[in-house]
């Protein structure tokens, strides 16, 4: 079970830490998230499971107790002494833990001879949520996931196109994932409180995930970052090639759409049937 408020306190205490708000450091208090979390990622014996940023383990002792084979990094350093000393010591073969940076390090260091398939389950730090993501969707893509996020940050990922939260990151996400039904977590759950609210994001990747090229990301990002623009003007500004261009707004004009037509007004599958006209 989780620690309680008091008693995470207390370990902190022991471990002379702060909770360090950069790293977001809020630590799950809440059993039946915990469990919750497990239940949508349908852990099994014997899972493959990616964690970022395992922190005092609430959720890691409870996916090696499960029987998951369990790969996380941590970059706080007195966090990563306490787990050597704990948990590593307790399930020494299916515990591998990795000091240093998610963004660096998006799947801990799993070998690729243990990744296929895997699960990612994780408490992220909200600060490295984007980021991570869009290092995890470079593939090799994870059969599920479930996150606990910022509630903004979720509706980011699952926003439909039309909408002012609709993105490059959700276009991304969205061509390698289905969003299944997740959780709403409030900040009662955590010690310390956050400020905002949380949601455990659930995916599931598709039977034919698209993986973007690094140039067709940058594009799209591109075209994001002036969102109120046309796209015709937007192709044009950033793609080189006329013949290109063309190609794109042909693909367009195929689904209805206009060069007039605003970024955010472009539906998740268009974009990856556009990528192909910028190999």
């Amino acid at each position: 079970m989780p620690l309680t408020p008091s008693a995470t306190r207390d370990l902190l205490a022991k471990l002379g830490h702060l909770p360090k708000r950069f790293l977001g450091q809020n630590f799950l208090v809440d059993g039946n998230i915990v469990r919750k979390s497990l239940e949508l990622a349908q852990i099994a014996p014997g899972d493959v499971v990616v964690e970022v940023g395992p922190g005092l383990g609430t959720l890691t002792s409870a996916l090696l107790t499960d029987g998951a084979e369990v790969w996380a990094v941590e970059k706080d350093r007195t966090l990563h002494a306490h787990l050597e000393e704990t948990l590593v010591v307790e399930f020494p073969s299916t515990f591998h833990l990795l000091e240093g940076d998610a963004i660096e390090h998006p799947l801990a260091a799993l070998p690729a001879d243990r990744s296929a398939p895997f699960k990612v389950v994780a408490n992220l730090p909200y600060a490295i949520s984007t980021p991570w993501m869009d290092a995890v969707l470079s593939g090799p893509l994870p059969e599920r996931l479930v996150l606990m996020l910022q509630q903004e940050a979720a509706q980011r990922y699952s926003a439909s196109h039309g909408s002012k939260q609709f993105s490059a990151i959700s276009i991304f996400l969205q061509s390698a994932y289905d969003i299944a039904p997740g959780h709403k977590v409030a900040s009662g759950c955590f010690y310390p409180k956050p400020d905002i609210e949380s949601y455990l994001l659930h995916l599931v990747r598709k039977p034919a995930p698209f993986i973007f090229s690094p140039e067709t990301k940058a594009l799209i990002r591109a075209c994001f970052q002036q969102r109120r623009k046309q796209i015709g003007s937007l192709l044009r500004q950033n793609i080189a090639d006329s013949a290109h261009v063309s190609a794109w707004l042909a693909v367009l004009a195929t689904a209805g759409l206009s060069p007039q037509t605003r970024p955010e007004d472009i539906p998740a599958p268009l974009w990856t049937q556009l990528s192909g006209t910028t190999q």
